[in-house]
């Protein structure tokens, strides 16, 4: 086992979780920061709530770069120490470069415009992908260096450019996506994933990437139609690889509510979607529009999970996306959907990083996604 460290998200909560459901002795250090054991090298491109990856340095920073191959080295510091500055983080990166500027080797420091390189910074820089492009990151009296650091790029391009979009229906993050994902778990097993919510095949795109074989299903035709092109899209994508194995059972129409997936639903690996998230909402709802939104949300999420749980084998995981509303004093009002779920077969899975619900949102978005694990008793 080789313990590496993360560089969290945003949302620390949602990270830590999508860590543990992967990996081992997942263990906070600080708001921003996480490590964790795995037997093999993580792949930084299918986790999408950590940023950077990294691993501690087994030498000095300064015996590390002077044991880099003969060149130029660009070189980044981010310090997450506690009370670290932009003055900081700038200071260490300076000594760095006088010792080895001495010692005839040439060095670019880049510019910290805080104590931490953004992530655009890391990743335009190409540090940790380059030769001898490096980024370094101090947490008190511990270095590590960075491996990996989080493609923007990639994930804009998945998300802007594919043909079928439909802001109406709400936009998901491939992040956001790879998240409900690795939620489920590892998996050993031939990997079939079920969305039964497909909208325009964000989730099913990313679990085509992560090697899974996909079946999709919705209730507007408008939806299937937009998921199958976005797939064949992101199949004749160039650049992109995909696992050996994976393929696209079926996307088809159907509610969720009533649809049979029994042809399949013995064999399905896991099940991973956003489900309905009432109407668009520009501003909080009223109390009494709030009110008809749970409802209308609680009948046809309760509804679905019904009606796939006769389906579903023992043990089968089952990650959910639920709506959660923004109110007027900056909270969030939740469908509190957990006695009813277990009712109906299902298990809750409890995780050891999270005290809280786990809830994916911007700054003052008025329909928060609110995410359930699930695995079928």
């Amino acid at each position: 086992m080789q313990t590496y460290l993360a560089v969290l998200g945003r949302l620390p909560a949602l990270s830590l979780a999508e860590l543990e459901r992967q990996f081992s002795h997942v263990r906070q250090l600080s708001s921003t920061l996480a490590t964790f054991d795995s037997a093999t090298p993580p792949d930084l491109s299918r986790l999408g709530g950590s940023l950077k990856l990294a691993e501690k340095l087994d030498s000095s920073p300064l015996d590390y770069l002077k044991s880099l191959p003969e060149g130029k080295i660009t070189l980044g510091i981010s310090d997450f120490s506690r009370g670290a500055s932009r003055r900081t983080a700038t200071l260490e990166a300076l000594k760095l470069k006088k010792i080895l500027s001495r010692l005839s080797r040439s060095v670019r420091v880049l510019e910290n415009r805080d104590a931490v390189l953004s992530t655009a910074t890391s990743h335009h820089n190409q540090l940790s992908e380059k030769r001898n492009h490096v980024e370094l990151i101090k947490f008190n009296h511990d270095w590590y260096r960075v491996l990996a650091v989080q493609n923007i790029t990639a994930y804009a391009h998945r998300d802007r450019v594919r043909p079928a979009r439909d802001a109406r229906v709400g936009m998901l993050p491939p992040k956001l996506a790879q998240i409900l994902i690795n939620l489920c778990g590892p998996l050993s097993a031939r990997k079939i994933l079920l969305d039964p919510f497909c909208g325009t095949g964000v989730v099913l795109q990313e679990a085509l990437l992560s090697g899974f074989s996909v079946l999709g299903s919705d209730l507007e035709p408008r939806m299937v139609e937009y998921t199958k092109k976005n797939l064949d899209w992101l199949k004749a994508q160039p650049l992109l690889t995909f696992p050996p194995d994976c393929d696209i059972i079926d996307i088809c129409v159907g509610d969720a509510t009533v649809f049979d997936w029994q042809n399949v639903a013995p064999y399905l690996s896991a099940v991973a979607c956003e489900t309905y998230l009432g109407s668009p909402l520009s501003a909080p709802p009223s109390e009494l529009k709030l009110q008809s939104e749970k409802q209308t949300c609680r009948t046809i999420i309760l509804g679905f999970l019904e009606n796939l749980a006769p389906q579903l084998a023992k043990d089968t995981p089952v990650v959910l996306a639920v709506p959660a509303w923004l109110r007027p004093s900056g909270r969030y009002s939740r469908l509190n959907l957990l006695d009813d779920i277990a009712n109906l077969g299902y298990n809750v899975v409890k995780l050891e990083t999270s005290t809280g619900p786990l809830l994916y949102y911007r700054e003052g978005q008025i329909v928060a996604r609110e995410i359930i694990i699930l695995r079928k008793s």
